[in-house]
């Protein structure tokens, strides 16, 4: 097939970003100008010059991401190559970096000493291993706080330092203390068989530089790599990459310069903006046309992004049509805002517009309280972004039988699950257990730890015989958890619920073989990111409330910035870390720019923060875009506040 019509559409710096496969390529993309496309297409162009698919790797951030992209590549394979598909072996890798991480740990787990099926923890299981670290090292949690110490060590480990090497440089106390846990830390991970998130990583990349022959087999393997959203990696990523493009450099990024928001989470912004540097030779390729929004919310998303200096000048443009002025609303306070958003959002709704076209954004999470309290009180159907599925006490019971069931030295599921239901074992057979002292139990204990093992070895036997959504449904009963929650009311039924879309979404995975769909339900539990979390239970018809960060990668015809006050929005952190104007600046250009039709700003004069009132000067973001481009919402002035009377209680 040699018509070239996966390049029909494409626009010229699109067609040329598709059409240069060997060395190094930047794509610098604006928001909206098509970058998936780019990616996706590129796949396929690759596919037609007689690339074997199964060379191809592309790795994105977010679980969502990857799955979206892993559809359009799969879509796009069907209607190029259709029924000549027989010449296609395999299909591309898509994938995210922890998940690329964990299938390379899992192909060598016997190099690392690891089981096949280590346990990956998520953040809440970490905090729970850094409390018991604290207190095994004398500490007492309530001063260092753990997830404060968690995120010391993840910072660490995204800069691909090893504990000695951070332990060297520690210039604080905190720092120093970080560094003593952590050796205990490790050890509770070796003695689980688990892996943390940031492990899944810097696990890798010692093992691609500690292994010669391993790394020159995934180098065989991925010869063409493609990387989403490259402004958001950190140091580990960045050598994940370099590592497995090796001499050839055949590597495609695509990213966003303008984008950049997770410094806070280890994101290093040099390596896009050093990525010549770090690969001579690259074609660096500029994606500025955007396909998303009006030409007025891109000409206010320049006037914002044009005052940083720390980005490659990029003008985005659209030959979109100019659309409606953003509409800029001052509330008398916090309620008032919200209410006036809740209100608006309504008229909207009854105009036309689906209540899942909307979205109201918020820098920080403690604005969503009285946002919700506003949906609810006009009748306004919203989702919040808020406890993701698979943070959920009872899935999380269900998961950690199951990975109790396939490891049995998990001593967090077991210290999880032994008495929920409630079995009579108390913390002193725990403790037993835990040793490895089970030899010493006597009487009717003894024989409560024995049915409890014999129901472990009847869930391992059913997990390797039924498809995954059989075993779950198992678990449900045999374990008495369903018995447990029909007597715990209301509250009791809806956590049925959560269990029964386990036992759906298990569905999925019915068609692999039983190890493989174990391993892919818990990893996509372990995996799971906050936009992840927008559940097919869950696509309700309804306004989304979210953060900023939450949206990034999210598209609106409405969109409603929330809080524009100084202190606020730019945000002023409460440690003492300094405020990052740029990157605060880059949060809100990622706003403005996830909305297609219409942008609503808005603050409040008066904002009730941690019980006491602030009087609030409009965010300095608001002056930054020109006049003609704003409307204002407020009955009679020009709504900015600058000369309006401040009333004080």
């Amino acid at each position: 097939m040699n018509d070239h019509n996966h390049l029909h559409g494409l626009n010229a710096a699109q067609k040329q970003a598709v059409e240069t496969t060997e060395g190094p390529v930047l794509v610098l993309a604006g928001a909206g100008s098509g970058k998936t496309r780019v990616i996706t297409h590129r796949i396929i162009h690759l596919i037609e010059k007689g690339t074997s698919p199964h060379n191809i790797l592309a790795v994105t951030f977010t679980n969502k991401a990857a799955k979206e992209m892993r559809e359009r590549v799969q879509n796009l394979i069907q209607e190029h190559f259709g029924a000549s598909r027989a010449g296609i072996d395999s299909l591309p890798t898509v994938t995210t970096f922890h998940a690329l991480g964990v299938r390379i740990l899992r192909e060598n787990h016997e190099v690392l000493g690891l089981r096949r099926h280590f346990v990956i923890y998520d953040r809440s299981d970490s905090n729970k291993a850094i409390k018991k670290a604290l207190e095994q090292a004398s500490y007492d949690p309530k001063q260092f706080e753990p997830r404060k110490m968690l995120s010391i060590i993840s910072k660490a480990k995204g800069d691909a330092l090893s504990r000695l090497d951070f332990m060297d440089g520690a210039r604080s106390y905190p720092e120093q203390v970080a560094g003593e846990i952590w050796e205990h830390y490790d050890k509770t991970l070796r003695e689980e068989h688990a892996l943390d998130f940031d492990d899944l990583l810097l696990k890798t990349v010692n093992l691609l530089k500690s292994h010669p022959d391993v790394l020159e087999m995934y180098r065989e393997r991925f010869k063409y790599i493609h990387i989403d959203e490259y402004q958001d990696t950190n140091k580990v990523q960045y050598e994940i990459a370099r590592l497995l493009t090796g001499d050839v450099h055949n590597i495609c990024v695509v990213g966003d310069v303008d984008q950049s928001i997770y410094s806070w989470r280890g994101a290093n912004i040099s390596n896009i903006l050093q990525f010549e540097k770090h690969f001579p030779e690259t074609t660096t390729i500029f994606l500025e046309e955007n396909y998303r929004s009006t030409q007025t919310i891109i000409a206010a998303s320049n006037d914002i992004i044009e005052k940083n200096f720390n980005r490659p000048p990029k003008k985005v443009f659209t030959n979109n049509h100019e659309g409606e002025l953003i509409e800029l609303y001052v509330g008398m306070n916090g309620n008032d805002e919200a209410e006036h958003i809740a209100l608006r959002a309504k008229e909207l709704i009854k105009s036309g517009a689906s209540p899942s076209h909307i979205a109201v954004l918020y820098r920080t999470n403690f604005q969503s309280r009285v946002l919700e309290e506003a949906f609810l009180n006009f009748s306004v159907p919203y989702q919040l972004l808020g406890t993701k599925f698979f943070e959920r006490r009872e899935v999380k019971d269900a998961l950690s039988y199951l990975r109790l069931a396939m490891n049995p030295d998990s001593t967090s599921d077991l210290a999880r699950v032994i008495n929920t239901p409630v079995r009579g074992i108390g913390k002193v057979t725990l403790l037993k257990l835990m040793e490895g002292r089970r030899d010493e139990l006597k009487g009717s204990t003894r024989e409560k730890v024995e049915n409890f093992y014999n129901l472990m070895d009847d869930i391992a036997q059913a997990a390797r015989e039924q498809p995954l959504s059989e075993t779950f449904k198992f678990i449900l009963k045999r374990t008495g958890i369903e018995e447990m929650l029909k007597k715990d009311g209301e509250e009791g039924l809806e956590r049925i619920e959560n269990l029964r879309e386990l036992v759906t979404l298990a569905a999925r995975y019915d068609e692999l073989e039983s190890e493989d769909a174990i391993e892919a339900v818990l990893e996509e539990a372990a995996l799971q990111s906050d936009q992840d979390e927008i559940k097919a239970k869950e696509e309700q018809d309804a306004v989304r409330l979210m953060t900023v960060h939450s949206a990034k990668g999210l598209e609106f015809p409405y969109v409603f910035i929330t809080g524009l006050e100084e202190g606020l929005f730019p945000h002023e952190r409460l440690s003492a870390d300094k405020i990052d104007e740029e990157e605060e600046r880059r949060l809100f250009y990622v706003a403005l720019t996830r909305a297609e039709k219409k942008v609503f700003l808005s603050f409040a004069h008066i904002r009730t923060i941690f019980g006491s009132q602030r009087i609030n000067a409009p965010s300095q973001f608001i002056g930054d875009i020109r006049e003609e481009l704003l409307e204002h919402a407020n009955p009679g002035g020009d709504g900015t506040g600058y000369e309006t009377t401040v009333y004080l209680d």
